[in-house]
């Protein structure tokens, strides 16, 4: 049953997101005037489908992706019989380069279009809550605020002179309005105020110093087990609550740290499922794992806040630069050689699991990973990569500034390397699900 689950969310998934993404392609191709051959979800070879008019609407055999076959372009089909012949006024090598721009242009767009209306709709029927607490609930080791003298237990008065009630502001404070700038912090230890100063609080990628605090009263929740290893054969389930590690009370960081530190050694852990405290040993893998993915979960004091319609864009917006900034964050790291790409990358297993899991969690969860993963398909195919949307896009560019068209036989061979590229790194983030999950 739960393979049947994984199957049916995953076709979910990632077909919406294939096919608004090729829609995109296909309708602003037709809207300028250029003819559409096949219109394909899945690569060849051809399942089964229907032709109507000039397009063949079809389901193909290889479900990693989806293609639209315009008349007159060089794409994944290396299809290059057009060449021998006069351009026609239909194909797409006889559009003018804005028209070109907006076809390619087209499936990237309606991803963000579609991530933007997810997160809108979803701000506007279900509001958020707000934790009703300043206080810090834990210090990255290493961190800016560490090194300034905060402490666990601390409660943050003001962030260069405005006063905060909430750790919503306290977050809009410190990494949106002022990151990058002189921090003056007012914070309330022991009944008494005191103030500290940090230089510059730096929000890269890259930096040496972590930006980090955790909201205080967060319980460490265990969104996901990996069956195959330690926490799975010993029976701990998504939905339990992590409580301790050894004989120590743990957050999600802590409980992180302390499982990587006795990596290939026997720890006792205690959960709570349900109203049980249940506890026992478990062995942590050489590389430091056992198996589960954790998250932070804020209990304390909070309230909600419902949001007008209007209201509700902004906030969405915000999700949207977020997505791309996380996306960005990610590489960086990987460039910067802080953390790893097996660690980092996820393929169509990765997108299985996670499908599955947000789906446990309601259909509220569910569309908000397809809207997360639909930014992720965006930044990714605009990336100037052969055979991406990107590619395509940094082609055009490249002739612009030359002032004339690169041969067509130099295209064909930029988009057949482009294309094994892509099949060896596909093979890769594979390989990587195999040996991760």
């Amino acid at each position: 049953m739960q393979i049947i689950n994984m199957l049916f969310y995953t076709a979910i998934t990632l077909g919406v997101l294939i096919f608004i993404h090729e829609f995109g392609h296909f309708i602003t191709a037709k809207l300028t005037g250029m003819r559409v051959d096949r219109f394909s979800i899945g690569f060849p070879p051809r399942a089964f489908g229907k032709k109507i008019g000039d397009t063949d609407y079809c389901i193909s055999w290889i479900p990693i992706g989806g293609y639209v076959k315009i008349a007159g372009m060089i794409d994944e089909s290396m299809d290059t019989n057009f060449l021998a012949k006069e351009p026609e006024p239909w194909e797409f090598r006889s559009k003018p380069l804005w028209a070109k721009t907006i076809v390619i242009s087209g499936g990237v767009i309606m991803n963000v279009l579609l991530a933007l209306i997810i997160f809108w709709g979803l701000h506007f029927s279900k509001g958020s809550y707000i934790a009703e607490t300043t206080q810090v609930g834990y210090v990255f080791h290493n961190s800016v605020f560490e090194k300034a003298g905060l402490l666990q237990g601390d409660k943050i008065l003001s962030i260069n002179g405005d006063k905060v009630t909430h750790w919503d502001e306290v977050q809009n404070l410190l990494y949106v309005k002022n990151a990058g700038n002189e921090i003056d912090l007012y914070i309330e230890r022991n009944a008494q105020q005191l103030h500290l100063n940090i230089p510059q609080l730096k929000v890269s990628a890259i930096s040496d110093s972590t930006p980090g605090l955790l909201v205080a009263h967060t319980a460490t929740v265990i969104d996901g087990v990996e069956l195959n290893l330690p926490a799975g054969k010993l029976g701990l389930l998504p939905g339990d609550t992590l409580i301790g590690v050894g004989d120590k009370k743990v957050n999600q960081i802590e409980a992180v740290s302390m499982i990587r530190g006795n990596a290939g050694k026997n720890i006792s852990i205690t959960w709570k499922r349900a109203q049980n405290i249940l506890t026992d040993t478990i062995t942590v893998t050489p590389e430091g794992r056992i198996g589960v993915r954790l998250s932070s979960h804020y209990v304390g004091p909070s309230k909600k806040i419902q949001y007008s319609i209007f209201q509700s864009f902004p906030i969405a917006l915000n999700d949207v630069k977020e997505s791309v900034y996380l996306f960005y964050l990610t590489f960086s790291k990987i460039f910067a050689g802080k953390t790893s790409v097996r660690e980092s990358l996820g393929g169509p297993i990765a997108i299985a699991q996670l499908a599955t899991q947000s789906a446990e969690y309601g259909f509220s969860m569910f569309i908000w990973f397809m809207a997360q993963l639909s930014m992720s398909l965006a930044i990714l195919n605009i990336l100037p990569i052969p055979a991406l949307d990107g590619g395509h896009l940094m082609i055009f560019l490249i002739e612009k500034v030359m002032g004339k068209d690169i041969p067509n036989k130099v295209k064909l061979v930029i988009q057949q390397a482009g294309f094994i590229l892509l099949l060896i790194f596909m093979a890769f983030v594979i390989y990587n699900d195999i040996v991760r999950f």
